[in-house]
């Protein structure tokens, strides 16, 4: 027997979403992928098939993953220690060999994979690859109450000066999608562990991206009362920094994000990851989900 309002409520979701597709039709859409998201077998088939949709009416994603439990799962395989200093994993040269290989060789291949089969045309790359991502070494300054600033040397972790949109462009015209791990060099050649929000949000600002969408563990940014704040303007996001409603590993996201909408993408949402189909949810429903923080369009 045929179950005509299951198919009724398929017919007004896809109406729904019509809007939307139009909207975004032939734009760039990058995407963060980490976290539960990428962890959970179930959720990982779920994303790629959200990505080959999204290929399909029109949409032109690019992938950044991330894989920091990947990499020490490995790291405790090979008895070799890490440390950590305010959030940031302190990169040597042998543990910088071992993030190298996990997230180039294992984790991105593993999600370029998933796509393939979900029948989305993917490649994986690094930011070695046709110099993709230019880096220099990151100099993290702490400012403690009273205190003079401390400079912390993480090694081997960088920050990104530079990327070739045309690279990515040429790729996306083609119809593959690009998945990028966030392995960046500089210009004597050294590799740089860099951190995958701040890579999305750069290829975002150098593509000037329609939309930067960044998948967490978390439902978004909550107000001091633990509420979802579900929209935000610039000056809003920017006050929330002065009165301390941002926290932890919140921060540099948020920062990301406001640096990709000051270089030209239109808005910045931080979602949650955990959410089966997330990325559709947000993108091509009048509610979405997340914290989406507005731009100029």
């Amino acid at each position: 027997m045929k179950d005509y309002a299951k198919a009724q409520l398929t017919s007004r979701i896809l109406i729904e979403s019509l809007p939307y597709i139009k909207k975004f039709h032939g734009e760039i859409v990058v995407i963060k992928y980490g976290g539960h998201a990428m962890k959970d077998e179930e959720l990982g088939r779920a994303f790629a098939q959200n990505i080959a949709l999204l290929k399909y009416v029109g949409l032109k994603p690019v992938i950044v993953h991330g894989g920091g439990p990947q990499i020490g799962k490995m790291l405790d395989a090979l008895n070799i220690t890490s440390q950590f200093r305010e959030g940031h994993r302190v990169t040597d040269d042998e543990t910088m060999d071992v993030v190298e290989m996990v997230l180039v060789g294992k984790v991105n291949k593993e999600i370029v994979n998933k796509l393939n089969l979900a029948d989305c045309k993917a490649v994986g790359l690094s930011g070695k690859d046709g110099t993709l991502l230019r880096a220099r070494k990151y100099k993290m300054q702490v400012n403690s109450h009273n205190k003079t600033p401390e400079i912390i040397d993480l090694g081997k972790v960088g920050e990104v000066i530079g990327v070739e949109a045309g690279l990515l462009t040429g790729l996306l015209s083609e119809g593959y999608t690009p998945v990028i791990a966030p392995v960046g060099v500089d210009t004597e050649g050294n590799t740089y562990n860099i951190n995958a929000d701040s890579v999305a949000g750069a290829v975002a600002g150098a593509l000037r991206a329609k939309r930067l969408l960044l998948l967490t563990d978390v439902a978004g940014i909550l107000d001091a009362d633990k509420k979802l704040l579900e929209e935000l303007t610039i000056k809003e996001t920017l006050e929330l920094f002065d009165d301390g409603t941002l926290q932890g590993g919140m921060i540099p996201k948020v920062k990301c994000c406001l640096d990709a909408i000051g270089n030209g993408v239109g808005r910045a949402t931080i979602l949650d990851g955990r959410v089966e189909n997330s990325v559709l949810l947000e993108l091509f429903t009048n509610s979405g989900i997340g914290t989406q923080i507005l731009g100029n369009n």
